[in-house]
This record gives C-alpha cells, sequence and structure tokens, in this order.
C-alpha cells in the first residue's frame, strides 16, 4: 500500500503533482527510481523541473452561471505575460472557473484532485501538467473565490485579467453592481465594513496615530481625541462602505447603495500577482546555464 509520506517524498524530490506522484508509486509498486522513470517518460518531471521559476504573472477571471446563482474569481498564474495572452492558456483559465461553480472545491487542492469537466478522463492537476509541458513556462492555480446566492451577484474584469472583482448585493440592480465592482477595481477596499476590519488592525492603527500626535507635541490626553479624529480616514480608505464614490466623491459608497434601497453583502478583488515576487530576468545567468547544461 502506498503511503502519505511516500506521496510527500515523491512530490518533494520531483515537484510533480500529488495525485500524479501517487498514480506512478502504485503502478511501480512503491519503486521510487521506477516512479520517476514514469514521471519523466509521461513529460511530468519535465514540467516539474519548471516549477522553481516564479509564476507572478497570468490571468484573474471571474465567471457567474447561467441562473446567475453562483459566480466565481480565481487567479492562474504563469511566468510570464506573453503566456498570459496565449489563447490556450486563457481557455483553462476560464475552464478552471467554471470548474469551481459547478464542482465546489473546498480548496485549490481539492480542485487539483477533482476530475476536469473540459477533458474528463484527467484530473485538474493533469490538465495543468499537460499545459505546463506544452507550453512550456510554470503555472499554478494559486486561489478562488466562490459565491452562491438568490441575491444579484455581478463581476468585473479590468485591463485584460489584471483586476477581477466579484460582488453580492441585495435588492441591487446591474446598473448599480458594476458602479460598485468598478470602485473596488479602482479604489482597492479591504473589508466591506468596520464590523469587518480585524481589532488588532484598529489597535496597531490607533497606536501609530498617537505616537504621530504626541511627536506633534501634543498632550497624552489631547493626542486621545485627536486619534478618534483621524481613525475616520484609516476606515475611509479600506472600508469599502466608508469610501469616498469615485463617479461623485461627495457621496460615500455604503450612502449611495442605502439610497437605491440595495445593500453591499460581500466581495471579492484579485490583483494578478499581487503580493508574489515577480521574476527578475538574468540573462547572463541564463546564457551560463545553457552552457553549461
Amino acid at each position: 500500500m502506498i503511503t502519505a509520506n511516500q506521496v510527500k517524498e515523491l512530490r518533494e524530490k520531483t515537484g510533480a503533482g500529488m495525485m500524479d506522484c501517487k498514480k506512478v508509486l502504485t503502478e511501480t509498486d512503491g519503486d521510487f527510481e521506477k516512479a520517476i522513470e514514469l514521471l519523466r517518460e509521461r513529460g511530468i518531471a519535465k514540467a516539474a523541473k519548471k516549477s522553481d521559476r516564479i509564476a507572478a504573472e497570468g490571468l484573474v477571471t471571474t465567471y457567474i452561471s447561467e441562473d446567475g446563482k453562483v459566480g466565481t474569481v480565481v487567479e492562474v498564474n504563469a511566468e510570464t505575460d506573453f503566456v498570459a495572452k496565449n489563447d490556450e492558456f486563457k481557455k483553462f483559465v476560464a475552464d478552471v472557473a467554471k470548474q469551481v461553480a459547478e464542482k465546489n472545491p473546498a480548496n485549490v487542492e481539492d480542485l487539483l484532485a477533482e476530475k476536469s469537466i473540459a477533458e474528463p478522463d484527467k484530473t485538474v492537476q493533469e490538465v495543468l501538467t499537460n499545459k505546463i509541458a506544452t507550453i512550456g513556462e510554470n503555472m499554478s492555480i494559486r486561489r478562488f473565490e466562490r459565491f452562491e446566492s438568490n441575491n444579484l451577484i455581478e463581476s468585473y474584469i479590468h485591463g485584460e485579467g489584471k483586476i477581477a472583482v466579484l460582488v453580492e448585493m441585495e435588492n441591487g440592480n446591474t446598473e448599480l453592481a458594476k458602479d460598485v465592482c468598478m470602485q473596488i477595481a479602482a479604489a482597492r477596499p479591504e473589508y466591506l465594513d468596520r464590523d469587518s476590519v480585524p481589532q488588532e488592525r484598529v489597535d496597531k492603527e490607533m497606536e501609530i496615530l498617537k505616537a504621530q500626535a504626541m511627536n506633534e507635541g501634543k498632550p497624552a490626553e489631547i493626542a486621545e481625541k485627536i486619534v478618534l479624529g483621524r481613525i475616520g480616514k484609516f476606515y475611509g480608505e479600506i472600508c469599502l462602505v466608508e469610501q469616498e464614490f469615485v463617479k461623485d466623491p461627495d457621496i460615500k459608497v455604503g450612502k449611495l447603495v442605502e439610497s437605491k434601497g440595495s445593500k453591499i453583502v460581500r466581495f471579492a478583488r484579485f490583483e494578478k500577482g499581487e503580493g508574489l515576487e515577480k521574476r527578475q530576468e538574468n540573462f547572463a545567468e541564463e546564457v551560463a546555464k545553457q552552457i553549461n547544461g
């Protein structure tokens, strides 16, 4: 019987996907060398060799079901912006977004282990591995969000897959929801409202604001009052409903939505490569690697 530790060890040694490792170990009765050979023969080890290269480009996209009750936003990364414009890659990303909507995986690992809706004879991991081998770049499914609701679900994609937004609204209409999506894309809110902000984040900000006030020469008791005044600006930057509406800065987003008899329930904003280290090209190093094999 193949153990989880054997799969983990082969995965670490080759960089191949978990399901691929388990499959070849089963086929070779746990023989590591034969398993590695099988991976190489199938082009999977070749793909895995690319796994140490940084994949911070790629695409973010959205999908909304025909009945409008399910919406997803996903990020799939590649090494270069060139691949992000590849039609085969675009189709794969769109298929992943639809897969998340239809199959409702708990996380990326579960998603990779599922049978692909685009290629039912393969898992999503196997389809991804084949794309890596044929396109020739490291790629990875990084993250996804899935909304399911009887409320209005709307989406927006900016910059040909640079930013993708998903929003759920009660009693909303498409025009208002689109405006809210564009607000989220442009103004980068981190939270919906004050109640959504973790207390430790607020405490830290208040410490900083108090230190600023005291550095300005204000007494401690005055500094406390100044903090209470300035914390509103902090909320106005990071909370969607407290942001100034980009189309009319005289009104806050929350007030605008309320005036239309609507309510924002939740949102997700994905920006391509956000928080990932970008690949740094070093052509001299690349040439040296090729010369030295």
